[in-house]
């Protein structure tokens, strides 16, 4: 078989390799073990089948998100003909399964997650986590800025700001990652962006406590005002500002309710028109890692919003691909 006629041909999900039962690795890429150094991988893709505390009623199922994204991801290859580049043109990537998640016990599903994220950053390479919910996000970051001094930017996609200091008695909410990142020494608190914040279930106290610690947010009335091209730039320049590391999480209710089934009744939202080509520009930015979390594969049916996740995945390593081809070298 021709690798460029990828994905147009016959049997194509089949003929991919599995993680586990019948689910495909993430583009059909080589399944690693994380506990095992595998050298020469660019990017390295990872699931996080963790739901903890449920903010609002029954809103739950999360954790099946990296198995139906997976599963979404075996209709498509890494060729994008709006930039004429195909991402495995330049980048080697591998997918090492899910990491192990303890339901009865947060803290230790955490330390799971944070030890994970170690070693495929010492294996150089890059993480692309798919979640669950947004609780893990900051053991990527701790992991990212385990032995390494230089200060870290974050580009945070949401609707909702998530700097949460409390939820009840769960110190790993997942209205509350930011607050937890901002508090990793090495996380530059004025190079942290909200992108895409709105709506009516933001409060004025995570709003102030934003503006507070010097991060950037940008509404989506502030994106349709200024274009979302000029936003994201914006957002890249100060993620970047005084930083060695750029970390990027994407909430999938950054996206509107409308395009987004298998998320959150947040409206107002960006189009998938205006995301996607933000996230090829932040890739080509130069990134160390990206998770995507909150899809809800039993409230979609189609699984519209698992195959939004997989197309935002491939959109930001196709930028990492640009900038790796423009700039070849080491780079992160």
């Amino acid at each position: 078989m021709n690798s460029k006629d990828i994905p147009m041909v016959p049997n194509r999900k089949a003929s991919l390799p599995t993680v586990y039962g019948d689910t495909p690795s993430f583009l059909g890429v080589p399944v690693l073990d994380y506990r095992k150094p595998a050298a020469g991988y660019d990017v390295m893709i990872a699931g996080v089948p963790w739901e903890g505390t449920v903010t609002w009623g029954s809103f739950t199922g999360c954790e099946l998100a990296p198995r139906s994204i997976r599963h979404a991801s075996a209709r498509y290859g890494g060729f994008l003909p709006e930039y004429e580049i195909d991402l495995f043109d330049h980048l080697t990537l591998g997918d090492v399964g899910d990491i192990p998640v303890h339901p009865n016990d947060p803290a230790e599903t955490m330390r799971n997650v944070h030890a994970a994220m170690q070693r495929i950053y010492r294996n150089q390479s890059i993480p692309f986590v798919l979640g669950g919910d947004h609780s893990f996000t900051p053991e990527i970051i701790r992991a990212l800025a385990d032995g390494d001094e230089g200060k870290i930017g974050i580009i945070h996609l949401d609707a909702h700001l998530d700097n949460a200091k409390s939820f009840g008695s769960d110190q790993f909410a997942r209205c509350g990652p930011i607050h937890r990142i901002s508090q990793i020494p090495q996380v530059r608190k004025e190079s942290i962006v909200h992108l895409g914040i709105r709506g009516p279930r933001n409060s004025p106290t995570q709003y102030e406590y934003a503006q507070s610690m010097g991060a950037r947010v940008i509404t989506t009335r502030e994106v349709r005002e200024r274009g979302m091209s000029a936003v994201t730039e914006e957002a890249i320049r100060i993620a970047h500002h005084e930083t060695r590391h750029v970390f990027v999480t994407i909430c999938s209710d950054c996206i509107d309710a409308g395009y987004n089934p298998g998320g959150p009744a947040d409206f107002n939202g960006l189009l998938p028109s205006e995301l996607l080509p933000a996230l090829h520009q932040i890739g080509a930015s130069g990134i160390s890692g990206l998770d995507y979390v909150e899809v809800y594969p039993g409230q979609d049916p189609q699984g519209y919003s698992s195959h939004l996740a997989a197309w935002a995945m491939i959109y930001a390593l196709s930028g990492m691909a640009q900038r790796k081809r423009d700039r070849p070298g080491p780079d992160r």
